[in-house]
């Protein structure tokens, strides 16, 4: 496959593609791209993929920037995981995405290319830090009050009941719970059927919030 086809194949695809060369200059972006981020590909063809992106991780420190991680990997075709960044939008906004990696190598001149995919995760994002937050108020309140209320007994729950709930406290999405347990989603919410009903509540976030307070997790 040459560049011209690869590119072209990338361009229909419905995640944002962008396209860097080894030292990190973008040398193609798709619609989906532009739709994502608004930058028009002419305003960012040939700059680097850092001042575009200015890319922050989820503990505020800088992911992209000359001579990054994901660069580094691609030189040494190493395994790149798929990430989470906040990246800064044209209009100056930040949004945060999930960047997946492919390395493409020119069969003619044997020179690699970074394939970059990404998709919108900021809802998601905004979900999990809300549901932190209300774990650490549940938290603060349960250890204020620990003493005056003691909940009713409530019927054991099964350690992969309990390490469900863990996950949850994490702030992880239900995708990425199944995931990490190896089970179907349709199994998840079979769990957290049970655990409502052992735990008498009403929905997840509840139910964490009581295995908190009883110290079950």
């Amino acid at each position: 496959m040459l560049e011209t086809e690869l590119f072209a194949f990338l361009e229909h695809t419905a995640d944002a593609a962008f396209v860097l060369s080894e030292d990190g200059e973008i040398r193609f972006w798709n619609k989906a791209a532009e739709k994502l981020l608004g930058h028009a590909a002419e305003d960012v063809l040939h700059k680097t993929c850092y001042e575009v992106l200015e890319g922050i991780g989820r503990l505020g420190t800088r992911v992209c920037h000359d001579g990054c991680s994901v660069m580094d990997c691609a030189g040494k075709n190493h395994e790149i995981p798929n990430f989470d960044m906040s990246v800064k939008t044209r209009s100056g906004e930040r949004r945060w995405i999930n960047m997946s990696t492919i390395i493409w190598e020119s069969a003619r001149t044997g020179r690699h290319l970074v394939v970059h995919l990404a998709h919108d995760v900021t809802e998601q994002k905004k979900t999990e830090d809300l549901t932190q937050r209300m774990l650490d108020l549940s938290r603060q309140l349960g250890e204020i009050g620990q003493t005056a209320v003691r909940p009713s007994p409530a019927a054991p729950l099964s350690e992969q009941e309990k390490q469900i709930l863990h996950l949850f406290a994490e702030g992880k999405s239900s995708q990425s719970v199944a995931k990490s347990l190896g089970i179907s989603m349709q199994t998840l919410r079979n769990h957290l059927h049970h655990i409502n009903q052992k735990l008498r509540t009403h929905n997840r976030l509840e139910a964490v919030m009581n295995a908190l307070q009883r110290k079950l997790i």
